[in-house]
């Protein structure tokens, strides 16, 4: 049995990395050999976004001082973990899918040097539209976001692939599964 592969997917908030991986979770839901990992969070649950796990800051706490997580890291307040379910999975041949962070992603590289990076970007104008249909911040916010997206440019490394998420939901998820059902790791490019 051959070892699965790990994507780790970042994108500046708004770029629509959550709903990539909610529409690549539903269309590929019947492929026995792909598994969407979920994050460990100290963030209560929403209605909308992103299925997670919530754990309180003290059981988040005791689960990285037992050894819980195989990734962990501290953003914008928050605690957020990978369990280590992901290494039995991957051992079984699973393709697992676990949504990063930028700034993790040093260390995630050294942790896991096959890691396959899947960078999503949008333009800034499809940005700041995305960011204030949201209506979670204010203009003043949305720009620091938008100042903080530039960071993902600087984003160089073979193992990273770009994934222009400006258009439709069916044509970048159509794009995103695409690269998730590739065998081939490394090949940076754009869709």
């Amino acid at each position: 049995m051959s070892q699965g592969r790990l994507f780790y997917v970042i994108g500046p908030s708004g770029s629509g990395k959550d709903t990539l991986m909610q529409y690549a979770r539903a269309q590929l839901s019947e492929r026995e050999k792909i598994i969407f990992a979920h994050r460990y969070i100290t963030r209560q649950p929403e209605l909308v976004g992103e299925n997670h796990i919530y754990l309180s800051e003290a059981e988040f706490a005791a689960k990285e001082r037992q050894g819980f997580f195989a990734m962990q890291w501290d953003s914008h307040g928050l605690r957020y973990g990978i369990g280590k379910e992901i290494n039995f999975w991957l051992a079984q041949g699973f393709n697992v899918v676990i949504n990063g962070s930028r700034e993790y992603l040093p260390i995630a590289l050294k942790k896991e040097p096959g890691l396959v990076v899947i960078l999503i970007r949008t333009s800034t104008q499809v940005l700041r539209e995305r960011l204030k249909n949201r209506q979670r911040e204010t203009d003043a916010e949305i720009e620091r976001r938008l100042e903080r997206a530039t960071l993902f440019n600087r984003i160089c490394h073979p193992n990273v692939t770009l994934l222009d998420n400006d258009g439709r939901l069916d044509e970048s998820g159509a794009a995103f599964i695409n690269l998730l059902m590739t065998t081939q790791s490394g090949v940076n490019g754009s869709n």
